[in-house]
């Protein structure tokens, strides 16, 4: 779960199976009373058809817990002269150490924690350049980015294409925050 509209989504769905979600925070959801085997499956089930999946490794846990704190983050949190050392913020937030961190979700994901975090990024500057409101200089700072022209850089690279061709482009090419 990564929006309060998800969180929404859930909460509905645990009602129309008869569960009372305690508590529904991104990411996990706590039941009570506890629910047996049959009611997991029928849950995962439910939550599976609507693009949701049942965590239930420790390591998967961790994996989600750093997706949605660089969610929160990117998406929701103040970027603007923080320049946010990514590393440090996720090993203070998850009391474990960045190696581990990185490690394991590079094997789960086959992708980077920072090549994450610029795909995240991105996907604001997408959106912040769609809306129209902000030039590049603007979104830059908004972003946390030194300057537009490593925004710039760093768009082509992961898009293919510059912040102006972008805004130029009559299809906007956006990704949900869950699909990156």
């Amino acid at each position: 779960m990564v929006c309060d509209r998800c969180i929404m989504v859930v909460r509905q769905q645990f009602i129309s199976l008869g569960l009372t979600a305690e508590t529904i925070v991104l990411g996990q959801a706590t039941i009570h009373p506890d629910i047996d085997t049959e009611q997991l499956n029928q849950i995962g089930a439910v939550l599976k058809v609507l693009g949701f999946e049942l965590i239930d490794s420790e390591k998967d846990r961790l994996i989600e817990r750093i997706k949605n704190l660089v969610i929160e983050k990117v998406h929701y949190g103040d970027l603007t002269n923080t320049h946010i050392n990514f590393s440090n913020y996720l090993s203070d937030k998850l009391n474990k150490e960045y190696t581990y961190l990185s490690r394991a979700f590079s094997d789960a994901e086959d992708i980077t924690i920072e090549k994450f975090i610029i795909q995240q990024k991105i996907e604001k500057v997408k959106e912040l350049l769609s809306y129209g409101e902000l030039n590049l200089n603007e979104v830059a700072f908004k972003m946390g980015y030194s300057s537009s022209a490593h925004l710039s850089a760093q768009f082509k690279q992961t898009t293919g294409m510059t912040p102006s061709q972008f805004k130029a482009s009559a299809s906007v090419d956006r990704k949900s925050i869950n699909k990156i």
